[in-house]
């Protein structure tokens, strides 16, 4: 369901069409984010990014037009202020985990998280965190490293909330 971290909630196609510069019928896989598409489109227009904002978007042009690989390879699922996974690779950890937007269900934490390789299991239905600790563990440092260099955004709905 739509807002859970799991796969079905947050996996969506994308499709670009620039003609001479796509090619047609190119399927890519590589990870990629909205986040993503400022840096992108900004570098593919000669455009400067902004300077007064940390951006957690990544150039990834050159998958878009078969030159290289997209430089993204973590991705880290926030729902609110709360990390709820975060993949890197194939590899898909869920620290917490809800359901999709509208169910009044309680948020179920995960230790260790529950793990599995979306390249085999898109649908997320076999945990194979037991048989991979190494993979855990490197996970668990990229959190590390996340958290480390996080500069939290203000919070501009909760801003608004409190105007009116």
């Amino acid at each position: 369901g739509k807002g859970c971290t799991f796969e079905g909630g947050m996996r969506e196609p994308f499709i670009a069409w620039w003609p001479g510069r796509i090619k047609a019928g190119q399927v890519v896989q590589d990870m990629g984010s909205t986040l993503d598409f400022l840096p992108t489109i900004c570098s593919l227009s000669g455009a400067k990014l902004p300077d007064e904002n940390i951006l957690d978007g990544m150039d990834i042009s050159p998958a878009l037009l078969g030159t290289g690989p997209s430089p993204r390879n973590v991705m880290l699922f926030y729902r609110g202020a709360k990390l709820y996974a975060v993949r890197k690779g194939p590899y898909k950890a869920h620290y917490i985990t809800k359901p999709a937007y509208g169910q009044n269900i309680k948020d179920t934490k995960h230790d260790p998280p529950l793990l599995f390789h979306l390249g085999r299991d898109p649908s997320e239905q076999h945990d194979i965190a037991a048989q991979h600790a190494d993979v855990i563990e490197d996970i668990r440092k990229e959190v590390a490293l996340h958290l480390a260099n996080l500069t939290p955004g203000k919070d501009q709905l909760a801003e608004l909330i409190a105007k009116d």
